[in-house]
C-alpha cells in the first residue's frame, strides 16, 4: 500500500494533556503538508485550529472524553460547542458503564442525541473495546448502526488496550453498510495501519504515522 494512501486515512492525533499551541500548530502543520484526513486535537484549541488553517483540512475533536461518563447533556454541549468552534468531525464516547448494565436502550437513546446534536458534522462513537466482551462490541455495533452514526471507533488510546486486528474483524462482520470504522490506539508502524485499512478500517486514529514518514524523509 502507497504511503500516500494510508496518510489519508489518519486523523493526525495530539490529545495529551500537556498539549501547548506550539505542538498543536505542528500537528495541523504536518497534517496539511502530508495529506491527513483531519487532525484530532482538544476542544479547547479547535478554534484557534480551524481559524489557522482556514478549512484547508478538516478539525476532528473528542467528546466525554476518555471516560464517557459524563451525562448526555453535556456531551450534547460539548458537541454543538466544538461545532459552533469550527469542528468538521466529533468523536465522542460512549458511556461504559451503560453497556455494562445491559442498557443499550439508554446507550442507544445517547448516540442518537449526539447524531441530532452532530447535524450534517460527522460523528464517530468510540466504544473503548479494551473494556467490553465481545458480546457487548456487536451489540455496540448495532447501536452505532440504528443511531445513524457515520464510524465505530475502537478506542480513545487512554484505555488500557487500543485497536487490535480481531476488533477491526469483528465490527467488519456486524456494523451496517453505511458505518465506517476507525482504529485507534498503539498504532505504531505502517505495517500496522496497512493491516488494519486491509481489515476494513476507513480510518485510523494515530499519532505516530506522520511521525514515521517525516523520520524517513530525514534519514
Amino acid at each position: 500500500m502507497e504511503i500516500k494512501d494510508i496518510l489519508r486515512t489518519a486523523d493526525h492525533t495530539l490529545l495529551a494533556q500537556t498539549a501547548t499551541w506550539a505542538q498543536i500548530k505542528e500537528i495541523c502543520d504536518d497534517g496539511m503538508k502530508y495529506g491527513v484526513a483531519s487532525v484530532c486535537i482538544p476542544p479547547s484549541f479547535v478554534a484557534r485550529a480551524a481559524a489557522y488553517m482556514g478549512g484547508r483540512l478538516p478539525v476532528c475533536t473528542v467528546i466525554g472524553f476518555p471516560n464517557g461518563y459524563n451525562t448526555t447533556a453535556v456531551k450534547c454541549f460539548e458537541a454543538e460547542d466544538a461545532i459552533k468552534n469550527g469542528a468538521d468531525e466529533i468523536d465522542m464516547v460512549i458511556n461504559i458503564g451503560m453497556v455494562k448494565d445491559r442498557d443499550y436502550d439508554g446507550v442507544l437513546a445517547e448516540v442518537k442525541a449526539l447524531r441530532e446534536a452532530c447535524g450534517s458534522k460527522i460523528l464517530k462513537v468510540i466504544i473503548e473495546t479494551c473494556y467490553l466482551t465481545d458480546e457487548e462490541k456487536v451489540e455496540m455495533c448495532r447501536i452505532v448502526t440504528e443511531a445513524g452514526a457515520d464510524f465505530i471507533k475502537t478506542s480513545t488510546g487512554f484505555g488500557t488496550a487500543g485497536a487490535t486486528r480481531e476488533d477491526v474483524a469483528l465490527f467488519k462482520q456486524h456494523v451496517g453498510p453505511d458505518v465506517r470504522i476507525k482504529a485507534a490506539g498503539g498504532i505504531s508502524s505502517l505495517e500496522d495501519a496497512g493491516d488494519f485499512i486491509a481489515l476494513g478500517a476507513a480510518r485510523l486514529g494515530t499519532s505516530r504515522i506522520v511521525k514515521i514518514v517525516k523520520s524517513q524523509e530525514n534519514e
